[in-house]
């Protein structure tokens, strides 16, 4: 099946991403002060880029690792039906943890990882996106922290992908579908 034609229209600046991370660090770095060690989770796989950036940007001990939770597939619109497809490989029980999402859309995914990670008992988690869409919320969740509050537009860029695609764009940008 071929994909329609579509062209992206820049939203957040690398500039403006980069700025915002500066930010959004410096009140990760007060939250978490107290630790010996920081268990920062990314939420594979849109959230891989942010990760980097966080973590290079953190003055504090830090541990990464990933889960990989999946409700749209290729697809669009989130299936509201989320499955893990990959556990984390370390322990977090006791321990503080920041999960880190790409982006906060109908809010299952959030909603569905923050319990499954609860259950493990950290001994403080947070969780911070890069971007939400409070009007497409359909799970009563909110992220601690996040970079950008966006409207209900279909995005891709800075690990956020259409279709495995796009992810590699160093900005945010609108997908706009047009006719060939």
């Amino acid at each position: 099946m071929t994909q329609p034609a579509y062209v992206i229209d820049k939203m957040i600046s690398a500039k403006s991403i980069d700025a915002r991370i500066e930010e959004l660090c410096s009140e990760i770095r007060r939250e978490f002060a107290d630790t010996d060690k920081l268990v920062v989770v990314g939420l594979l796989r849109g959230s891989f880029v942010f990760i980097a950036d966080l973590v290079r940007e953190l003055d504090l001990p830090v541990e990464v690792d990933f889960l990989e939770a999946s409700s749209y597939g290729d697809a669009m619109e989130s299936s509201r039906e989320v499955r893990i497809l990959k556990d984390l490989r370390g322990e977090i029980e006791g321990r503080d943890v920041l999960v880190v999402e790409d982006i906060v859309d109908t809010g299952h995914t959030l909603h569905h990882v923050s319990r499954f990670l609860q259950n493990r008992s950290p001994r403080k988690m947070k969780t911070i996106a890069l971007l939400d869409k409070p009007s497409r919320r359909e799970a009563d969740v909110r992220a601690d922290w996040v970079g950008f509050e966006i409207p209900d537009e279909f995005v891709v860029g800075y690990g956020i992908d259409y279709a495995q695609r796009n992810r590699n764009l160093p900005f945010i940008g609108k997908v706009r579908f047009v006719e060939e």
